[in-house]
């Protein structure tokens, strides 16, 4: 199980006036455990008026490049990503988990695969990682990139993309999408809908020869490629998903091992399992999360946004019956399993054995 490592911050490089790309370097004794996959995110945690906060942020580097960097943009009002465009600096300490996330797919040397990528904002930060990593170990790949953004000044990481295009030349294609700014050919002006990816696959994109799509964005954003991309013929293992931000729910509510629609009144008796250590608690089922309840009970049970989005606090259910709240981060597959997302994970039955070790 995943804990906080101490990190050096070693260079940081604004990118646009609300980002910064942060390089960290692990201490010699945690080189092996920040041997990051492309697409990977990094959990970090601070304290704040005396209350910690967790936020992750996805890996920018290319597996070949020999570092660890994340780009942090700027949310507003946010706490730890105004601090770290503000405050922070070389030299300073960041704790930070060991990388995490699956979403990538398994590089072969050998392949010739076209690969097909949509980023929207800060999105592109786990992109740029599978991006580079990509035609870097399959040299006989290409990769399409459409990148949206507001304006021309808030794109990250521009002058990297435009290097990497010249770099892989026919084999890195790159289209940038402006919400705000008239561009010499209109489809590449304005937001993607589904009219633009209808246009999008008419002129530019054959979707017959796509091998696997990553979508990293916004949710509305999101769920409108993703229906664009199984219209034209897409399957949903072609499809890989990072959400960046929630507004509301995201699949319908689904059980991880329960047919019942609703957990009933009462208590329920908990075991869970955490680095090989089991824990037994009684928790009411009063809408607490299985999560909340077991760090209620001094388990140091792993977490980063409590909303479903991220993954950090996935675990498998043992025995018993549980409901998912809201599932943003897990596969169908992993849920038909016993995978869960603890945070929004609560009891049905009267018992529940979960286990954060499988």
């Amino acid at each position: 199980m995943a804990r906080f490592h101490s990190l050096e911050v070693t260079d940081i490089r604004r990118d646009t006036r609300d980002a910064v790309v942060v390089t960290l370097k692990p201490d010699d004794a945690d080189n092996g455990a920040f041997d990051f996959t492309q697409g990977q995110y990094l959990t970090f945690r601070r304290m704040f008026d005396g209350e910690e906060l967790r936020r992750s942020y996805s890996i920018c580097a290319g597996k070949d490049e020999g570092c660890l960097k994340v780009g942090i943009k700027r949310v507003e009002g946010g706490a730890f990503s105004t601090w770290a465009n503000e405050n922070l600096k070389v030299g300073d300490r960041l704790e930070a988990m060991t990388p995490m996330g699956r979403f990538f797919t398994e590089l072969q040397p050998d392949a010739a695969r076209n690969y097909l990528g949509f980023a929207g904002g800060s999105g592109i930060t786990p992109v740029l990682s599978i991006v580079k990593t990509v035609l870097a170990r399959e040299p006989e790949s290409t990769f399409t990139l459409i990148y949206a953004n507001r304006q021309t000044s808030s794109i990250m990481f521009r002058e990297e993309l435009e290097d990497l295009k010249n770099l892989y030349l026919g084999r890195l294609s790159l289209i940038h999408i402006l919400e705000t700014e008239t561009q010499d050919i209109d489809l590449f002006t304005g937001r993607i809908d589904q009219e633009k990816m209808e246009m999008l696959f008419r002129l530019w994109i054959d979707a017959e020869n796509v091998d696997m799509a990553f979508i990293c964005g916004p949710e509305p954003m999101m769920l409108t490629i993703a229906d664009s991309l199984r219209k034209h013929g897409l399957t949903d293992d072609q499809i890989r998903f990072e959400l960046f931000a929630s507004s509301q729910p995201g699949r319908a509510k689904t059980k991880a091992s329960s047919k019942s629609a609703a957990a009933a009144a009462g208590t329920c008796q908990v075991s869970v399992t955490l680095d090989g250590t089991t824990r037994n608690f009684q928790m009411e089922k009063d809408g607490t999360s299985v999560l909340d309840a077991a760090i209620s009970n001094s388990m140091d049970a792993p977490f980063s946004c409590k909303a479903g989005v991220c993954s950090t606090c996935r675990a498998k259910v043992i025995e018993g019956e549980v409901e998912m709240e809201v599932n943003h981060a897990l596969e169908d597959y992993e849920v038909r399993a016993g995978y869960v997302l603890s945070c929004q994970c609560l009891p049905v039955s009267d018992k529940v054995v979960i286990s954060y070790d499988e």
